[in-house]
């Protein structure tokens, strides 16, 4: 990614800003002044900070519960007041969604997908995606899948941690093994991407995660668009990476296309997403074509594997960080599933039922005590369509770039109190250990209102299971106990680089043999899609 301006240009800069943006306004003229939320700093003040932006934010939202940053155009406002969240994500929906500039911005790598887009495209795809993550058979089947990941990602652990006393980067085995597990469930396909049997699936992830990066640096880029057009930069390299991306995208496409043709009579009976969606164009032809379809297979990724496996991480580091807690999940996991006795991770699936996975509630609580101080999507942004008065009385105008802030949010002391920073599962559960939930307005991972994440119980038995499995074998330490993790800046709060962790195994032997035997079958025998 490209330096930040120098000190002084971003002075200069940022008063040309702030005095176009005044003049534009009708400021300077002595005009009587909306209550606007108060300025903050400039879109160049956040460029300068782009490394360490959430950061930053929440520096900014601690002074500020509401406040705005001044662009050549518009302003960014941003909140972490629940008040204003519900006005924007329910009260007044139709006021705020992605608009042209979110569009734009986004548009090549997410194009149309349901997070791209407003209106009529918007609804047809919640309602499918709707129809589709209500059914049971998806819940079984995704079940199914992602026990059998689960299983392969504990074999690979104990074969390259547990025997030999190697260190392993968990972060990078969570994120191939969720997008194994995302594509097995959302588009039918083998990637092997975990055993390492196709390089194709991680090269898409790889040019996906730099892509993402690059189009939140294009909100605080305001020559982006110049550099796309003379594909110099940073626009060069994302005009590459979208290459890899749709290459390998459209031939899954191309893929499942050829199977419905063969099996055209068996095509309706098809669990995974992407059949759905086909079955959906066969119904009406010519609704939606390939475009479309790679459009919407991005925004399922994005949404399906970035998160989850993002979760995932950050949960595995804070057990490291918190022994107590890992040691509370492991055991509670143990009596949800087998009690006093050892299985091998071929047998340990079977035990991982609906009844059991429901009964763990305090794994529950500490998987959302992740997510509230490591959101998926850290900060989320709405286009204003038209002048509007904010809950707190702060105004915005038409054109505005509105944001709510999850990561922020789950820092704040005026929300969460004063150990609002420490990871304590514990606040989520009543005198009886059951999780009692937050408001949806308080607690923002998961958006809320019209757009509530459609995928958040199948994110949360995905989350349970790769956990459960993994901490019934496994008691994970940091490999270096002094290391910290970092993020890297992208749509998602993705970690910077590896999560180096130590595996013991505390289970019975017979288990352990089991365990290698699985190891070495997954290692010799992976399906992979090309």
């Amino acid at each position: 990614m490209e330096p930040p301006l120098s000190h002084p240009a971003m002075i200069a800069l940022s008063l040309l800003l702030v005095a176009l943006y005044l003049a534009s306004r009708g400021l300077l003229g002595g005009k009587k002044r909306k209550k606007y939320p108060p300025v903050a700093g400039t879109v160049l003040h956040q460029l300068l900070n782009f490394g360490r932006f959430v950061e930053y934010q929440t520096e900014l939202s601690r002074r500020h519960r509401t406040f705005r940053m001044l662009t050549p155009t518009c302003n960014y406002v941003y909140t972490v007041e629940p008040a204003n969240v519900e006005h924007i994500l329910k009260t007044n929906f139709a006021n705020y969604g992605k608009g042209p500039m979110t569009h734009a911005v986004m548009e090549d790598l997410l194009g149309d997908g349901i997070f791209n887009v407003d209106g009529a495209m918007w609804r047809q795809q919640r309602k499918v995606a709707s129809l589709e993550f209500s059914t049971r058979v998806l819940r079984d089947y995704s079940s199914a899948v992602f026990r059998d990941t689960a299983a392969e990602l504990a074999g690979i652990i104990l074969g390259a941690a547990a025997e030999e006393g190697e260190r392993v980067d968990l972060h990078d085995l969570l994120m191939r093994s969720t997008l194994d597990s995302f594509f097995k469930v959302g588009f039918g396909v083998n990637l092997g991407v975990l055993s390492g049997s196709t390089k194709e699936g991680a090269a898409f992830a790889r040019a996906f995660d730099d892509a993402s990066e690059q189009v939140l640096y294009r909100f605080f880029d305001l020559l982006w668009k110049v550099k796309r057009f003379l594909n110099v930069s940073s626009e060069a390299a994302m005009k590459k990476s979208v290459r890899t991306i749709n290459d390998f995208v459209y031939a899954v496409i191309d893929r499942k296309i050829e199977q419905m043709s063969r099996e055209q009579h068996e095509f309706a009976k098809k669990e995974d997403i992407l059949s759905r969606f086909l079955l959906e164009r066969e119904r009406d032809l010519g609704c939606f074509d390939n475009k479309y379809l790679r459009d919407i297979i991005l925004n399922f990724v994005i949404a399906g594997r970035d998160t989850t496996s993002g979760t995932l991480s950050w949960f595995f580091y804070m057990l490291c960080k918190n022994p107590r807690v890992q040691e509370k999940v492991a055991q509670e996991v143990r009596n949800a599933t087998t009690g006093d006795d050892d299985v091998g991770v071929q047998d340990f699936p079977a035990f991982l039922t609906e009844d059991a996975i429901n009964k763990m509630q305090y794994l529950h609580a500490a998987l959302t005590e992740t997510l509230r101080l490591y959101p998926g999507v850290p900060i989320d942004v709405k286009y204003c369509f038209s002048d509007d008065t904010l809950p707190d009385g702060h105004a915005v105008n038409k054109g505005d770039m509105v944001n709510y802030q999850p990561y922020p949010m789950g820092r704040m002391k005026f929300l969460w109190g004063n150990d609002a920073e420490e990871f304590r599962p514990e606040r989520w559960l009543d005198d009886a250990g059951v999780f009692v939930p937050e408001s949806n307005f308080k607690f923002t991972a998961f958006q809320a209102g019209p757009r509530i994440c459609l995928g958040k119980e199948f994110a949360y038995r995905q989350m349970k299971i790769v956990s459960a499995v993994l901490v019934y074998f496994f008691r994970f330490e940091m490999w270096d106990i002094d290391s910290t993790v970092g993020y890297r800046p992208m749509l998602t709060l993705k970690m910077d680089g590896p999560l180096y962790l130590r595996a013991f195994c505390p289970v019975k032997l017979h288990a352990i043999s089991k365990l290698k035997t699985l190891s070495s079958t997954f290692g010799g025998d992976s399906d992979g899609w090309v």
